[in-house]
Parts: structure tokens; C-alpha cells; sequence
């Protein structure tokens, strides 16, 4: 028997997966790569260089996950890329299976794990609302019922008779959420759906999801890398890291303890060997290493100057190249930036130091980003390169008659103080 209340039960789920054992195209060379690995011999269908102690190693996607949700739950999954979550969505989903644990849903699912999931390229968008309602079986009559909602909801009224195949990835995530917002379904579970699309239309997605999970009593399970929409959306966090649950509760504190995995709280460091997003691919500059000039990052005294040294590491020369510091709160949300301009590197390493002025920050703890850029005409500017830096903390030694700040009622950007104008004097 179950609660009444509870909608998702995920009891020591793992899933694995063989690395380097299938997939090789044919059948032909599957058992060619399998009697040359009987063999010990190197496989004749693997790419020269690859490292052959990966083949037929395995890989520990989810490694022993339990959690449950209830009913009217908003809970948000965060991770580093690679930690398991757009895996763990596919199992709640039935797109695969687990290799062991158990798995419940119990009410129909609605989900979206990637923009047009599900969608049929060759059908209009009218006939991929109908298909999409009966997978989740909903009657022809449920969905008629909806459809107006849903159209005027997706903003692609003009459209919603043209294949979707000429849509646009924005009009596409608009009409797919739309669906998946408007159906009769008990559990929503959405997967970076927001990445695509205007302002305007993430704000009223948000609305509409926050809706459904307080007012409908829907059940939404939502993976972004968004913290902003995680902290406004969500009423729960789990946190997941190489494929286990490292956290599940108060929102703030699991996005605070993600993105200290992603930080260090260190003076040095170094990224020679730092791994950047997948969807980063240049690599013509090169972030090496940062080093924060001050007695200690855990008490940064607000009132002096900040000097860092960093190392760049550049395959050419390159001109007017910029670094720009983004300041951000321990839970993530942008607060300021201040950028160093006019950079001439040459080929190989190049080393300086730049000096910051962080006084107008309150006391309190803050990470940062490191983004190296090349300057263009106009303001225009190409992203190099972007890491995540340091945790830090700024400390302010307290002056006689001046108020203790308090960062948290308000807020983590100190102004000037104000003085009084000359003619209170006369």
C-alpha cells in the first residue's frame, strides 16, 4: 500500500552502461571487435589512439538512487554534466530501463526531456498535440477540450497547421511545453526545457509550472542548470554527483553545496586539466591557472583592493583579448562584474596580474566566473573561455558608530554611503 499523497517512489536505482562492447554499426564488426578483444588483440574497429582500457569497461551512470515525491511537490535536480540526471529522467519516463531497483509512478506522466521530444517532423503541430494526448491516453474528446488552451498558450496559432518540421527551436519548445503543460497528466517532468526560447515565454512557463504544483496539485520534476528559475520554481532540492544523491532538501542549500563542487574555496587554482562544458568547444585561449592574492579567501577584507594573478595560455598571438570577473551570491544569482581590457598575448603562456575593487559587496560569502574574451568592433565580444573560480568571503572591520550590515534583509551590494548636502549647512 501506498500514501495517498505519494506520486514517485525511486528505491536503490542503478543503471549501467558497457562502454566499447556494441554499437559499432554492424553486426559484422561487433563480432569482429568481440573475437579480437577474446583474443587480446586490439580492436580493428576503434579509432587510432583511443584507449583501449576502456573497452568493455562499464560505467556507473546511477549508482544506488532513492528518493521519493509527493503530490504538489516542485523539486528541482541539479548536477554537474555527467552526474546522472537526464539519465535518471529517461528511466522515470520509461525511455530505458534500469539495470536494478525499482521505479514507481503512480499517475500519468507528461514529459519533455529535450525540445521536440516525441514529436513526429512530417506532422503539423495540431496533429502532434493529438498524438502526444493519446500517448499519455487521453481520449480525441480530453484533448479538443484542451486545444484552444493550448494553442493560445504556445504562441504558434499561425503555425500550428505547418509541419513542425519548419518550425523554429523556439516556436518547437513553446508548443512542446505547451502540451505538456496543458494535458491531463498527474506528473510533469521537464529537462532544460527553458534553454530555449524568449524572456517572456520562460517567465510564463514558470508561472504556469509554479501553478500547477501549488494550485492543480501536480507533481514537477524539473532539471536545469539555472539556479535563478531552480530557487524560484522548486520547494525541494536534490543534488546529484557521479551518479548518486548527494543532497535532497532545502533548495538553497543543495544549489549552495552544488555549486561549491564547482568552486573551490581555495587561493590557487588550477585548470590545465579542467574539463569544460560539452558545449564549449574553442580552445584557441585558455584559462591556466588563478591565484588570489590575500592572506586568506576565507576573510577578504572589503575596504582594500583584490589582486589576482592568472596564466593564459594562448595557440597564437592574439590582441585586444579580455578577462572578465562575475561576481555571483552563494546560491548563484549574478551580482556584479568588472572586466580588464586590452590584453596583447603571445603564443604559449602569458602572465599578469589584475587588481579589483570589490568594496561595494557586503560582508558575506560569493563565488565567481573567470571569462576570457576577444573584443570585436561595437562592443561586440567572442566568449574564449569560461570556468568557475573561487567560494571567498568578504569580512568588514566594523567602525565605531556605523551600523553591523546586515547582507542577508539587506542585500549583498553596499553602496556609498550617503552624506549631506551642502545647503543643510547655509
Amino acid at each position: 500500500m501506498r500514501e495517498n499523497s505519494l506520486m514517485i517512489r525511486v528505491e536503490n536505482v542503478k543503471k549501467q552502461y558497457r562502454l566499447g562492447q556494441i554499437g559499432g554499426g554492424t553486426l559484422r564488426g561487433d563480432l569482429q571487435s568481440w573475437w579480437a578483444r577474446k583474443r587480446g588483440k586490439e580492436d580493428p574497429n576503434t579509432l587510432i589512439g583511443t584507449d583501449q582500457r576502456l573497452i568493455g569497461t562499464t560505467f556507473m551512470a546511477l549508482n544506488g538512487v532513492s528518493f521519493t515525491v509527493n503530490k504538489g511537490e516542485a523539486v528541482g535536480i541539479i548536477g554537474s554534466n555527467g552526474a546522472g540526471k537526464s539519465t535518471l529522467l529517461k528511466l522515470l519516463t520509461h525511455v530505458t530501463a534500469p539495470t536494478s531497483g525499482d521505479i514507481d509512478l503512480y499517475g500519468r506522466v507528461a514529459s519533455m526531456l529535450e525540445v521536440g521530444t516525441g514529436f513526429h517532423p512530417e506532422m503539423t503541430g495540431r496533429e502532434n498535440v493529438y498524438l502526444n494526448g493519446a500517448i499519455l491516453g487521453m481520449t480525441r474528446a480530453e484533448i479538443d477540450a484542451k486545444m484552444a488552451e493550448i494553442i493560445e498558450f504556445s504562441e504558434v496559432g499561425d503555425f500550428i497547421d505547418t509541419p513542425v518540421k519548419r518550425y523554429s527551436s523556439g516556436m518547437f519548445v513553446k508548443l512542446a511545453f505547451s502540451v505538456a503543460a496543458h494535458l491531463d497528466s498527474e506528473i510533469m517532468i521537464m529537462d532544460e526545457v527553458l534553454a530555449v526560447g524568449d524572456m517572456k515565454f520562460q517567465k510564463k512557463c514558470l508561472t504556469k509550472m509554479r501553478q500547477a504544483a501549488r494550485r492543480d496539485g501536480k507533481t514537477v520534476l524539473y532539471v536545469s542548470h539555472n539556479m535563478a528559475t531552480i530557487r524560484d520554481l522548486c520547494d525541494r532540492c536534490i543534488v546529484l554527483d557521479k551518479g548518486k544523491v548527494i543532497f535532497d532538501g532545502d533548495v538553497d542549500e543543495g544549489i549552495a553545496l552544488y555549486l561549491s563542487t564547482k568552486s573551490q574555496a581555495a587561493d590557487f587554482v588550477d585548470y590545465s586539466d579542467f574539463k569544460r562544458d560539452n558545449w564549449f568547444k574553442r580552445d584557441n585561449l585558455r584559462l591556466q591557472s588563478v591565484r588570489v592574492l590575500v592572506p586568506s579567501v576565507e576573510a577578504i577584507e572589503r575596504t582594500q583592493p583584490v589582486r589576482i594573478h592568472c596564466v593564459i595560455k594562448a595557440q597564437e598571438s592574439v590582441e585586444h583579448v579580455g578577462l572578465r570577473l562575475e561576481v555571483r551570491d552563494e546560491v548563484g544569482n549574478p551580482l556584479a562584474t568588472s572586466c580588464l581590457y586590452d590584453l596583447n598575448l603571445h603564443e604559449g603562456d602569458s602572465e599578469f596580474t589584475a587588481q579589483y575593487d570589490l568594496s561595494v559587496l557586503s560582508p558575506g560569502k560569493y563565488s565567481n566566473y573567470f571569462t576570457l574574451f576577444t573584443a570585436g568592433e561595437g562592443g561586440a565580444h567572442t566568449v574564449e573561455d569560461w570556468v568557475p573560480g573561487i567560494q571567498f568571503r568578504m569580512v568588514d572591520t566594523f567602525t565605531s558608530g556605523h551600523l553591523e550590515w546586515n547582507a542577508k534583509d539587506w542585500g549583498s551590494i553596499r553602496l556609498p554611503e550617503a552624506v549631506l548636502c551642502k545647503e543643510n549647512a547655509e
